[in-house]
């Protein structure tokens, strides 16, 4: 007997739901696995056309699929005081141009006080000392109450990438970085299960500055950490991001929403207010 109408549509809504995390379970090792076939596969007497259509996709699945749409998770801000979005899931999903790495609904956040003195980019200097950023060593706080599961701490804090020069060969930075796996991108970095099936990471934190350790409760606006310039970032940031799994070399991205107190630039100014917009400060 074929399956009912309401029958057919709670399992295609049960398969959309799935797949992301089938994808976000795959992404990397088949990223891995299309690229090693693509340089070593000639050895093996592959041809070219058998072997670019697994790294196609490969690709793909590593940069555009995967995306978990659910209702978003209400947060704390990690950070206090005026900063701003450089990337956001307010302007584009994925908001770090990938799915990988649980990233598909991360923000970077910078500080960026009203008298202007963040350093904006330029072409000289090449780079700066993070101590020249006012977002270096700045608090960061837990975004909901939780337990601490994994803490990465002993990476250091580099120079700036804010220079056009050191931009574009970030690319190359991040690549080589990636081998590493996740804490070479996140840099030090530490990950809240928060309840619900649900993960919360702060990273590119400041070598030496994470105040808690694996087992650890937190509550919602503790001080865990500070903001440092570890990974790959162009300058002391904090990056937010929300997953569905505890380890972000297989998590899907969570989309969140902000809880009072709220940025004040926001447009609902209130709890449950949206992510900040890419490139307009905000208030905590």
């Amino acid at each position: 007997m074929p399956p009912s109408p309401e029958t057919a549509s709670v399992s295609t809504a049960s398969t959309a739901a799935t797949l992301p995390i089938l994808l976000a379970r795959l992404r990397i090792p088949l990223m891995w696995a299309g690229t090693a076939v693509l340089v070593l596969g000639g050895h093996a007497g592959l041809s070219w056309w058998g072997r670019l259509p697994l790294f196609a996709v490969a690709l793909l699945v590593y940069l555009r699929l995967g995306r978990v749409d659910r209702e978003p998770r209400t947060v704390l801000p990690p950070v206090r005081g005026r900063w701003m979005a450089v990337s956001s899931p307010a302007d584009q999903v994925p908001s770090q141009g990938t799915h990988a790495y649980g990233q598909t609904y991360a923000v970077a956040l910078v500080a960026e006080p009203a008298d202007g003195t963040r350093p904006d980019i330029g072409w000289r200097p090449l780079t700066r000392p993070p101590e020249d950023f006012p977002g270096f060593g700045a608090p960061v706080h837990a975004p909901a109450d939780g337990t601490v599961l994994r803490v990465h701490d002993r990476q250091r804090d580099h120079r700036s990438r804010n220079s056009w020069p050191w931009l574009l060969g970030m690319v190359a930075e991040t690549a080589v970085r990636e081998l590493r796996g996740p804490a070479g991108l996140l840099g030090n970095h530490v990950v809240l299960d928060i309840g619900g099936g649900c993960y919360a990471l702060l990273g590119h934190l400041r070598r030496g500055s994470v105040t808690v350790a694996a087992g650890d409760r937190v509550t919602a606006g503790q001080q865990i950490a500070r903001c440092g310039n570890s990974g790959a970032c162009t300058e002391p940031q904090v990056r937010f991001q929300l997953m569905e799994h505890r380890w972000p070399l297989v998590a899907a991205g969570v989309p969140f929403r902000w809880a009072a107190p709220a940025p004040a630039s926001t447009d609902a100014g209130g709890a449950g207010t949206a992510p900040p917009e890419t490139w307009r400060p905000f208030t905590v």
